[in-house]
């Protein structure tokens, strides 16, 4: 069976829609954006959309086989990270 999309641009989520997708609120998803922990995305004429590709990508990175599973990668929550921010490590320290 042919797919029915081929040929097509990939398609595009606004925030409230890659949200939903995810299972998060908007708020969440744009806290992630902000801090650096969320899933890529693109700006196109001053709005944010997201690839269904990236977004399931995000996920994956979560993805266990048990609580004791250490992949290494994770999906961190939507906060600051020393790690991902050096001035704000700097800050911290001070």
């Amino acid at each position: 069976m042919p797919d029915p999309n081929a040929g097509l641009p990939p398609r595009y989520l606004r925030t409230p829609e890659a949200a939903r997708f995810l299972g998060l609120s908007g708020r969440t998803l744009e806290k992630h954006r902000t801090y650096g922990t969320g899933p890529r995305y693109s700006k196109i004429g001053g709005r944010v959309v997201y690839a269904i590709e990236d977004l399931q990508a995000w996920v994956s990175r979560g993805e266990k086989n048990s609580t004791s599973d250490d992949t290494g990668d994770e999906v961190l929550p939507a906060k600051r990270h020393a790690a991902l921010s050096p001035a704000y490590a700097r800050k911290a320290r001070s």
